[in-house]
């Protein structure tokens, strides 16, 4: 059977970053997998559009778990929290909250990651690369504690279950500026006058050739509404007029079809001068 395991930083993450891949393999049976590294309670409310502001101002750590369950639903797949504190985004100059998720020392936060990925022996695993994406504190500690469990399963701390060695780990590429320029491309003869044009050209100056190192392309054309629907599930920080849904899924299926990862890390052999791959679980055993 393939595994996958999606290590987030926060509930919601999982739906902006790679959900139609998570849909895709999860319909075509593999067992996926994704931790929220924590609760996202540190969170705002940042879609001006959500009605139920009490509710968030009351209990924001039950909304986000509410909203993370219906997300699950619509990708199909399962979820496991990993237990720490959102650590909030501060300001310039100002510390990271004290006892959250980017304050404890790799090795206590790893050690609940490592059990997990014994526990479900994943061939695969994704995350994010050493900048987290952007630089929230909670970001850049998903992708140290995933990197430094990845390590760590295949061998010692027996207390912590069987040694497991996982066979690939890819960071998330799919926001990309080859990506943008091609979209933009796309909209440009699409609708010439169209009045967002302007701002899609600026967003494209500004990603320049950033994520560009992409080894691998999911093509995941029919799974574009699950991401949706589990993005809308994040009603408190997902506002359903963002640039999260700027792009018509019609445009996305003829011009970019595809979620994209770098492979950083494998045990499979390749053959040298090999085509860009189009499946994480290429050339994986499966057991």
């Amino acid at each position: 059977m393939r595994r996958l395991l999606a290590v987030h930083a926060h509930p919601d993450d999982e739906s902006s970053k790679g959900a139609a891949t998570l849909a895709r393999y999860a319909a075509d049976g593999a067992q996926v997998t994704v931790v929220s590294c924590t609760g996202g309670e540190s969170g705002s409310v940042l879609n001006e559009r959500f009605e139920p502001l009490h509710r968030a101002a009351r209990d924001m750590t039950g909304l986000r778990r509410v909203e993370m369950a219906q997300a699950q639903a619509a990708l199909g797949i399962d979820h496991v929290w990993l237990g720490y504190v959102d650590s909030g985004l501060p300001e310039p100059g100002e510390p990271v909250r004290a006892l959250s998720f980017a304050t404890i020392p790799l090795e206590i936060s790893g050690r609940p990651l490592v059990r997990l990925i014994r526990r479900l022996r994943p061939q695969v695993v994704v995350t994010y690369d050493e900048t987290g994406g952007y630089p929230h504190p909670d970001h850049i500690r998903c992708h140290e504690v995933t990197m430094w469990a990845v390590e760590h399963s295949a061998s010692g701390m027996p207390e912590l279950g069987e040694p497991w060695e996982v066979q690939k780990v890819y960071f998330d590429r799919t926001m990309s500026g080859a990506r943008l320029r091609a979209l933009l491309g796309a909209l440009e003869t699409a609708a010439p006058q169209d009045e967002r044009l302007p701002f899609v050209r600026e967003w494209v100056a500004r990603m320049g050739d950033r994520g560009e190192t992409m080894t691998t392309r999911v093509d995941v054309a029919a799974h574009f509404e699950a991401r949706d629907t589990a993005l809308r599930a994040h009603a408190s920080q997902v506002d359903p007029e963002s640039r999260f849904f700027f792009w018509p899924n019609e445009l996305l299926r003829q011009t970019w079809p595809t979620d994209d990862y770098e492979l950083v890390r494998s045990r499979v052999p390749r053959a040298e001068g090999a085509a860009p791959e189009d499946d994480l679980f290429a050339g994986v055993e499966e057991d």
